[in-house]
């Protein structure tokens, strides 16, 4: 087995495709063009209509041969089947035009599809610029005169809009086949990127990931970062959390005590236990009797007691006290790792990109190496890295809403499994950060057998590496897909 078999990640089999956006428009023109020659209409009505079915050429055809009537009227085409299908048509006569209300000469108004109405360039600009500055809705824009139904299409548009309009007018054109097409396409929301996904597969009912060529993820189901393993709805609870300002409670419940006499909350700045309030009385922090009265820093606040002891003493604000204590050490745990993995993915996306420009290429030179290829071993270890950032960061976010006591098994189970995952990941971004500009950029004049018996070595050792960690993350990815129910199997 060659060393690009042995590194090669077994992913997942892709079930969608990214698009450029002239992929987009391609295929759109496409689908344009089928309607219009099936239906015997004008491709800009055959977009008029596949925006209504969502760019599902099939149904609208289903439909059209079913009741073609029905799916007319609902677009405003015309009723006579006998009579053409135009986007725009010029007055045979001269006419007053109905918005201005001035008098022009034939082939000087212009009506929409419904060949009654008709209306002057100018008018006509104005109308349809005022519609394309309101938004995408100018793509159902119809015929100014209210009691008609005739469809405004991209022909009579590009015949009287502005350059700037026809401008706006095509993009929202373009848009729609991503936005209206009912879920099947997104756009990827990844910042700066132009490129959109279409899912071709069975998405999964929560957390169905998708990488775009941007190097971004997003989750299909919810839109948010690709979260995978982790449920949609825990993704959204911890996103919450940390967006909210509940923890300043809790932070004030944690760091804070009342004073016995007026109740108010009073924060302890320094390290003496004499506390002094607002209100001027004196006590103690540690036993709330009233500071300077003989012994009270020598009170129970300084004697070890066991947490049974010190539960039965507890009054009902210290029990309050010392669990949003305990929540919030514990939410202060997984935000910092969470935010932690995310750092780390950050650089290891920074580095990738750095590989593929240039340094996989001064790599090879500092070693000797004709191909490139031969590195692929470092690529694949940064993809796993990647990945391995993003189910820790994840699991954070799950494993703070373990509770310590209700869920104390699977608890135990998930610090064990994340522990394993977490401890093979870090070994395997040392020697992919650390030990490889060791090797690589040390320059040095060791001869070309050394450099390449070095190489070798390093390939064994970041070969291991990636498969250790690819096998710890698919543990911990199982055991999150099915809510750690192996805790009522495993012993560990």
């Amino acid at each position: 087995m060659s060393d690009a078999e042995e590194t090669k990640v077994c992913a997942a089999l892709v079930t969608y495709v990214v698009l450029t956006e002239d992929e987009v428009l391609r295929r759109q023109a496409e689908d344009m063009a089928g309607v219009a020659e099936v239906l015997s209409i004008p491709a800009a009505f055959a977009a008029f209509l596949l925006r209504r079915y969502k760019w599902m050429p099939s149904n609208l055809q289903d439909d059209w041969f079913s009741d073609d009537r029905r799916v007319r009227d609902a677009a405003g085409l015309p009723a006579d089947c006998a009579a053409p299908v135009v986007a725009t048509a010029l007055s045979p006569r001269p006419l007053v035009c109905a918005i201005c209300f001035r008098r022009y000469p034939a082939g000087a108004t212009r009506s929409a599809s419904c060949s009654s109405h008709f209306y002057c360039n100018n008018c006509w600009r104005g109308y349809v610029g005022a519609a394309v500055g309101d938004g995408p809705r100018c793509l159902s824009l119809r015929c100014p005169d209210p009691a008609c139904s005739a469809a405004v299409v991209r022909g009579l548009v590009d015949a009287v809009a502005g350059a700037a309009d026809r401008e706006r007018y095509a993009r929202f054109a373009l848009r729609s086949y991503v936005e209206e097409s009912g879920g099947r396409i997104k756009w990827c929301p990844g910042a700066g990127c132009s490129l959109a996904v279409e899912f071709v597969g069975c998405a999964r009912y929560d957390a169905t990931d998708v990488f775009c060529k941007c190097r971004h993820g997003f989750c299909w189901s919810c839109g948010e970062e690709a979260h995978r393993p982790v449920s949609c709805g825990t993704v959204h609870a911890w996103l919450a959390k940390n967006k909210s300002d509940s923890e300043s409670a809790n932070w004030v419940l944690a760091n804070t005590k009342l004073c016995p006499k007026c109740r108010r909350a009073i924060e302890k700045n320094n390290g003496c236990n004499h506390m002094s309030c607002p209100c001027g009385h004196h006590f103690c922090w540690l036993c709330f009797k009233p500071a300077g009265t003989q012994g009270h820093y020598a009170c129970e606040g300084d004697v070890y007691r066991p947490a049974t002891q010190r539960k039965s003493k507890e009054s009902k604000e210290e029990a309050t006290a010392r669990q949003a204590r305990a929540s919030l050490d514990r939410y202060l745990f997984h935000y910092e790792r969470w935010a932690g993995n995310l750092k780390s993915l950050e650089k290891a996306r920074q580095d990738m990109d750095k590989l593929e420009r240039s340094e996989l290429e001064e790599m090879a030179a500092a070693v000797g190496i004709k191909a490139v290829t031969e590195l692929d071993f470092v690529t694949e270890a940064y993809k796993e890295i990647v990945y391995g950032r993003r189910v820790l960061r994840w699991a954070h976010a799950y494993g703070y809403y373990l509770d310590p006591e209700r869920d104390g098994k699977k608890r135990e189970l998930f610090d064990y499994l994340q522990g394993e995952a977490n401890s093979s990941l870090e070994l395997l971004h040392k020697c992919a950060e650390v030990d490889r500009k060791d090797i690589f950029c040390s320059g040095g004049d060791s001869s070309k057998v050394m450099k390449k018996k070095v190489l070798k070595d390093y390939r064994i050792r970041m070969v291991n590496l990636t498969v250790a960690s690819r096998t710890f993350m698919g543990n911990l990815v199982k055991a999150f897909e099915s809510n750690l129910s192996e805790v009522y199997t495993m012993n560990f």
